[in-house]
């Protein structure tokens, strides 16, 4: 599923709400997501999962093609851990 179908389905689904409504919460919900994440923040969504940035430090690796050292600097990820509720229903246990 795409942010646009997301849009869509909450829409067809509330028929009093306009679509550009619906639009304007979805974008602000990752909108706010993404900067939580940003500052390093932990976003938990119950029974859903919780995204967390993590940091990778730095190290020395390989270039697949010349097999050459190369020095791979200190970044931040993005991480997701699923919920129970959302684990559970993946293995047809909810």
């Amino acid at each position: 599923m795409i942010r646009s179908e997301l849009i869509q389905k909450i829409a067809d689904e509330n028929p009093h709400l306009f679509r550009r409504d619906v639009e304007r919460i979805v974008n602000t919900v990752f909108e706010e997501i993404i900067d939580a994440m940003a500052r390093g923040d932990r976003v938990e969504l119950r029974g859903f999962g919780a995204f967390s940035v993590k940091k990778r430090d730095a190290r020395t690796g390989r270039n697949p093609r010349t097999g050459d050292a190369v020095d791979v600097e200190e970044k931040h990820v993005p991480f997701f851990k699923t919920g129970k509720l959302l684990r559970d229903r993946l293995n047809g246990e909810a």
